[in-house]
């Protein structure tokens, strides 16, 4: 069974244009592996094998960008609440141990970007937040430790 892949109606319109452009790519793939092979022997042609190795990671990414479609769940916003951490919201805490103050939106994992506050529900961090409420205190199993946060808000 395939996994689900939680998002937002955003981040699945962001995946379907990914792969409408991936898709797009195919016949300019095609074209340069038929430009290369009318070279002649294929055997010494590093453009052919080139353009080769571009269609297989091509075709990768067209395959996995067509399962997460697939296999996509829009979390429908209206129906969250802020009681529990889960998949969209807001969650300002506080590092116990160096004593700042974060705040991250909880997202799936294709829409996670850590710079601009989007933290994968996946990532340790994200684990030990969901479905706890405000003023819990979590602990999270990082590389370098466990942090501890508190729970301080959860918005929409």
């Amino acid at each position: 069974m395939a996994a689900i892949h939680y998002m937002s109606q955003e981040g699945l319109d962001k995946l379907k244009k990914e792969l409408a452009e991936a898709l797009a790519q195919r016949p300019v793939i095609s074209a340069a592996i038929a430009e290369a092979r009318e070279k002649g022997d294929l055997s010494e042609n590093a453009e052919y094998e080139s353009a080769r190795e571009a269609q297989g990671l091509l075709e990768m990414k067209i395959a996995n960008l067509q399962n997460q479609v697939a296999n996509a769940k829009v979390v429908d916003a209206s129906q969250l609440g802020t009681d529990k951490v889960q998949m969209l919201n807001k969650v300002k805490v506080q590092n116990l141990s160096a004593g700042m103050t974060m705040e991250f939106t909880i997202v799936g994992e294709t829409e996670a970007d850590f710079s601009k506050g989007r933290l994968a529900a996946t990532t340790p961090i994200g684990k030990a937040l969901m479905g706890h409420g405000k003023g819990d205190v979590v602990e999270a199993q990082v590389p370098s430790g466990t942090i501890k946060f508190k729970i301080l808000e959860i918005s929409l």
